[in-house]
């Protein structure tokens, strides 16, 4: 198993976990209505999804 040789110092630490960051959830406009809606999903709004309605609002 490996170990480390040596304690890493705070900030190479601190620099390492500076990279975890929260992304930002990508949107797109629903063609019909112009909401935000997510990719691949069924628009909230108006329940539409690949042009044809598949759920009732």
């Amino acid at each position: 198993m490996a170990v480390p040789k040596r304690k890493m110092s705070r900030s190479n630490t601190r620099s390492r976990r500076a990279n975890w960051k929260a992304a930002v959830v990508a949107t797109v406009a629903c063609p019909q209505c112009k909401a935000d809606k997510l990719p691949h999903a069924v628009c909230q709004t108006c329940g539409t999804y690949n042009g044809r309605q598949v759920v009732e609002v």
